[in-house]
């Protein structure tokens, strides 16, 4: 069994607070950061103890988690995936899906193989990009956990039921195959081309299998994509305009064009002989990012709805920030003030201190220059607490792009169900800027 540790990404904050018994109740704080760049996503986990020092207000409508589901290189339930972290499963291998023998770059989080029977009606599973499948099988494994049966949703009120699930790139490959029909004549491209490739499509989709008539749209910012889409749908729900919403974030760009796009850019790992041991964030050796598919999508259901249904609450989501660095389109800021002036802004606004966030998910993802700008942002703002601990979970299944922040935050209150944080895959020799690796060592969460 590997050992286990901890958890973080990057900014656009949110805080969750989890259903835990009183002595082991904990607040969690993600952060995904809506940079120019949009590589950034993070969650953040706070002590509960100080409780009275938040200052939301007594009356305001709270947001609670009470589904989840995935679609991962290491698991399609929850449950699964984070058994897999915390073995230390590796997601990360040869690419399959196509041949890519010309490429610098031969490895993938890719998933193998994927049923969606039961998930998506024939017609979709014929028709539909992978990015949409992703969404509507994820999407609907987070309704049955949250025990939304066919009988309960036709008792809720469909005009205070929304879907809010975004991605980076879209039907990516639908579009491209429509591309290469037209090289041929333009009577060839099929006429599903443009609707299957569009990032709304899969909100749109299950929202109407749903019968869902409230919020329903979907945000494309980048690597950022799944936190945005998780915050937004909180704010929907604070606001009354909804009392349920499914969000988060998928992606499926491991295809020729999406491959070669990210060699073209030399953003990624060329690490093809041993493909587990190719993401390893805050690593001296690593040399560039692994790309990975899959979605991500939280339940999200006012607290007092929740507790009529009955339903489980996994945790309380209290709230969270938005920032841009303005700067570059590929990386962050030198100085890191986008991450910071995020997380700083989600911590004063929620009346929570430094030294009571004690885990954070990293966006980390094993860039050279990436990961040691937000390591030094997250030093600047936690730097004298020696609770915190921290993880990529990149490291294990690669970067989701825009489904990575979503997949994240699941794994994140997966750590606050089981009390295990999973280990930091491949951090054998730590960047000598790293220089609190107490961060990153193994241990159990919140004791």
């Amino acid at each position: 069994m590997a050992p286990y540790s901890s958890l973080s990404s990057p900014i656009c904050s949110w805080l969750f607070a989890s259903s835990m018994p009183p002595k082991r109740h904990k607040k969690l704080l993600s952060r995904s950061r809506c940079s120019n760049n949009g590589f950034s996503s993070k969650t953040i986990a706070v002590s509960s103890q100080h409780e009275d020092k938040l200052k939301t207000e007594k009356l305001q409508r709270k947001v609670t988690v009470t589904g989840m589901g995935v679609v991962t290189p290491v698991g399609h339930d929850p449950d699964v995936f984070y058994s897999n972290l915390l073995e230390g499963v590796s997601g990360i291998s040869e690419i399959e899906g196509f041949e890519c023998s010309k490429f610098p770059t031969r490895i993938a989080g890719e998933i193998k193989s994927l049923s969606t029977d039961g998930w998506v009606s024939p017609k979709h599973a014929k028709r539909a990009d992978k990015f949409m499948l992703y969404i509507l099988t994820a999407g609907k494994k987070a309704l049955a956990d949250g025990g939304i049966t066919e009988q309960v949703n036709r008792e809720f009120d469909k005009i205070k039921c929304g879907v809010l699930i975004g991605s980076a790139l879209g039907g990516m490959k639908t579009y491209y195959e429509g591309v290469e029909a037209l090289t041929i004549s333009y009577k060839k491209v099929n006429p599903f081309a443009l609707l299957y490739s569009t990032t709304n499509l899969g909100s749109a989709v299950l929202a109407m299998d749903l019968g869902w008539m409230g919020p329903n749209y979907s945000i494309s910012s980048a690597c950022a994509t799944g936190n945005s889409c998780i915050l937004n749908a909180a704010h929907h729900i604070i606001k009354g305009d909804a009392d349920i919403m499914l969000c988060g974030g998928s992606d499926a760009a491991i295809i020729p064009a999406g491959l070669a796009g990210f060699v073209a850019s030399r953003a990624l790992s060329k690490r093809n002989n041993d493909p587990t041991k190719a993401s390893r964030p805050w690593d001296a050796d690593r040399d560039g990012l692994v790309m990975g598919e899959g979605a991500g999508v939280l339940l999200l259901e006012e607290m007092e709805h929740a507790k009529r249904r009955g339903a489980k609450i996994y945790a309380e989501f209290v709230g969270g920030s938005f920032s841009s660095d303005a700067y570059n389109i590929a990386e962050p800021h030198p100085d890191g003030m986008g991450i910071v002036s995020c997380i700083e802004k989600a911590l004063a606004q929620y009346g929570v201190a430094r030294e009571d966030v004690n885990y954070i998910n990293a966006h980390a993802s094993s860039t050279p220059v990436g990961d040691l700008i937000e390591y030094q942002a997250l030093m600047q703002c936690f730097g004298q607490n020696p609770e915190l601990k921290m993880n990529s979970t990149k490291s294990m299944i690669g970067h989701l792009l825009g489904a990575s922040g979503a997949v994240e935050a699941v794994a994140t209150v997966m750590a606050i169900r089981t009390g295990w944080l999973h280990p930091n895959l491949n951090l054998e020799n730590p960047d000598k800027f790293v220089k609190s690796t107490c961060w990153l060592q193994e241990g159990m969460f919140g004791h």
